[in-house]
């Protein structure tokens, strides 16, 4: 069980089935697509570019109002006046994190380093996960967007995934021990 300041565990099954129902059109990003990619790692949200149409973020909008939203909503890394199940308030921030009852999921309405939503969308490929087909950014642009953002995360995503592309693996993390 979850504490009051922490998001409930990440049901991926539970938000991409919910999405799949509602017909949201997304890319996967962040984390799952540097997974999808061949990155070893681990992530607790799912991030997702949606398409940018209004009846897009009304389809969104159901889906998070069937599966909660806990505490506040941060927007473009402020807490907002923003109503998480009003799909226009859901495409005006550039970014949306919500605290859902399936766990943390982020909205990338405007990622850093990214093509328009058709020409990242036309670099994608398609993967199952959870046993839902999604679309998940392609590795070119999810590196572009990681670089961006420059992150430490990111940036072992990017050396993660280009030693992946390369038929290599980086050298294990040295234990908490030093050994």
């Amino acid at each position: 069980m979850s504490g009051a300041g922490e998001p409930p565990p990440l049901d991926l099954a539970a938000l991409l089935r919910a999405l799949d129902a509602h017909g949201v059109e997304f890319l996967v990003a962040g984390g799952l697509a540097a997974i999808a990619h061949g990155a070893r790692r681990m992530t607790l949200d799912l991030d997702i570019v949606p398409r940018p149409d209004a009846g897009n973020y009304a389809r969104l909008a159901e889906v998070v109002e069937e599966l909660g939203v806990e505490g506040e909503t941060v927007a473009d890394g402020t807490f907002r006046e923003l109503d998480p199940r009003d799909g226009v308030d859901l495409a005006r921030a550039s970014n949306v994190t919500l605290r859902t009852g399936a766990g943390r999921l982020d909205l990338l309405n405007a990622a850093l380093g990214a093509p328009p939503y058709d020409e990242l969308a036309s670099g994608s490929a398609q993967v199952t996960i959870a046993g839902i087909p999604v679309q998940v950014v392609g590795i070119d642009d999810l590196i572009a967007m990681k670089r961006a953002l420059g992150r430490p995360r990111d940036l072992q995503d990017i050396a993660d995934l280009t030693a992946h592309e390369a038929g290599e693996y980086p050298p294990p993390a040295p234990s908490a021990a030093g050994e």
